[in-house]
């Protein structure tokens, strides 16, 4: 869930890296005349109103301070928690004598307001509410001595708790964790959301995260350019064209896929569904006969054909506006084949699953990407198209990306929490979709993705458009299907919110 304070109920969807928002602030301070003392007040006293907003029963607080910015923007909320007559307990982590600047100037006034500030040892098990104002945002080594400890009490603790800025520990730029992090209820982030909240570790740990720009001028803002985009459904949808009241089935596109196997039925089966109710026209799957009756059997709508009949193949290659390959597929020499022919046709296609992992040991599979391939990989699968580890590949999802990028000039979707694309061809920054959430994580779900893209495509959408139209549309579906609850949410649950979504536009 997110949320812009004080009056917007839609993030900005420009996101940055830690050093950039750095700059910013600077450009703010130094060329704007805003005193760096008053944006720290704005940033503690947004803070503190929305805390209110959030918990209005808490009584009792606990604000554990580092020694930067970021602990100076804890020592204004306990000052303004102070006056409302809230009990407040300060914990400091580091030594207090190296506070310094602005944040210094909040520390003494938080003294001077009759505050105390206690060296950190324990959290009181009975407080409300714990306030992480620890770390900022330009941590680059993994937490240790005392550092850990608070965060890992904080993590063991009952009471909610809210990040400023950023949780402790989370790497603003990657989002993962630099040995451990605080896993909030909430984060209130300023001046610039970090990209590092939208994707791998920083989803889970940010929890609701809020914005304030802190009032800072829209020039200060035109001095970068922003590192990623955000990308939900709610902006993407007004990219779907209205339907006229004379269309008919083969306006809107006619996309083949090329998948299944025996024991692997089902992923061509939630594809071609996928893309039916994606809106696409008509949609034809070729696969083996053993799956054929089963397919046929389940949604009579779907066009089924042998994908032994090479004669057929290429009658369809024909008719049809775009092409899904790999859900299921299996990795054959005739899968091969067949990937071979749909790369070299002149069709826009999608390669997930197993079509992507035969590209990742075949050169000369990959001699044949373009722009108008769309490549849907998870960890693994981008492991494998990198000849690395999901290890490298999830310790940075950009830096993969971008290695991505480089080897293969497509239309590019590494799936995950915090899905990124990117057009590896134009210039403009990736995108993350933030959309979604864990109830996605089941069997499936990716084949549903391959088949939404694959009827993007269909349907005459720029390839970068029905990237990013698919991922968040797949994403907003599975948000709508969670209402019922995330587990146990199966891939197939997603089909009737995919349809009202596409229409609520």
């Amino acid at each position: 869930m997110y949320r812009t304070l004080p009056d917007s109920a839609i993030l900005p969807y420009a996101l940055y890296r830690a050093a950039q928002v750095q700059a910013l602030d600077k450009m703010a301070i130094e060329q704007f005349g805003i005193a760096g003392e008053t944006l720290m007040q704005s940033a503690g006293q947004a803070a503190f109103d929305y805390l209110k907003k959030r918990w209005p029963a808490a009584q009792s607080l606990v604000i554990l301070a580092g020694t930067g910015n970021n602990g100076g923007d804890g020592y204004v909320i306990a000052r303004l928690a102070l006056q409302a007559g809230l009990k407040v307990q300060v914990l400091q982590l580091g030594d207090s004598e190296k506070i310094s600047g602005d944040a210094a100037l909040h520390y003494q006034r938080f003294l001077q307001q009759g505050g105390v500030v206690d060296e950190f040892v324990s959290i009181d098990a009975k407080v409300d509410l714990i306030i992480d104002a620890m770390l900022g945002t330009g941590l680059q080594n993994n937490i240790k001595g005392q550092w850990l400890r608070a965060v890992e009490a904080v993590n063991a603790h009952q009471a909610a708790v809210l990040a400023i800025d950023l949780p402790s520990g989370l790497h603003a730029d990657t989002g993962v964790l630099m040995g451990n992090a605080v896993k909030a209820d909430a984060t209130i982030s300023f001046i610039g959301l970090k990209q590092g909240m939208f994707t791998a570790r920083g989803r889970a740990y940010c929890g609701e995260i809020v914005f304030d720009s802190l009032q800072i001028p829209a020039r200060v803002y035109a001095s970068q350019i922003l590192s990623a985009r955000r990308l939900d459904w709610s902006k993407l949808k007004s990219l779907l064209p209205a339907r006229a009241a004379d269309a008919h089935k083969g306006v809107f596109g006619h996309l083949l896929i090329i998948a299944g196997s025996a024991g692997y039925c089902g992923a061509a089966r939630l594809a071609a569904e996928a893309a039916l109710r994606s809106g696409c026209g008509l949609v034809s799957v070729m696969t083996e006969q053993a799956c054929m009756l089963q397919i046929a059997a389940g949604r009579p709508e779907i066009m089924i054909h042998d994908v032994a009949d090479e004669k057929l193949l290429a009658k369809l290659f024909s008719r049809v506006s775009a092409v899904v390959i790999g859900p299921g597929l299996g990795q054959t020499s005739r899968a091969i084949d067949l990937l071979t022919k749909v790369l070299s046709s002149s069709l826009p296609a999608v390669l997930d699953a197993d079509a992507l992992n035969l590209l990742s040991v075949h050169p000369a599979l990959q001699a044949l990407i373009r722009a108008d391939h769309i490549l849907t990989p998870h960890p693994g699968e981008a492991a494998r198209l990198l000849d690395s580890s999901v290890a490298v590949v999830e310790s940075d999802r950009f830096a993969a990306l971008e290695a991505m990028r480089k080897r293969y000039p497509a239309q590019l979707v590494l799936k995950g929490s915090g899905s990124l694309i990117v057009d590896a061809m134009a210039k403009q920054p990736p995108a993350i979709c933030s959309d979604g959430n864990p109830g996605m994580a089941t069997a499936g779900m990716g084949d549903v993705l391959s088949g939404i893209c694959g009827a993007f495509l269909a349907q005459q959408q720029a390839p970068r458009d029905a990237a990013e139209l698919a991922v968040c549309l797949h994403a907003a579906a599975a948000d709508r299907a969670a209402e019922d609850g995330q587990a146990g949410m199966l891939a197939s649950d997603l089909f009737p919110s995919m349809r009202m979504l596409i229409n609520d536009r």
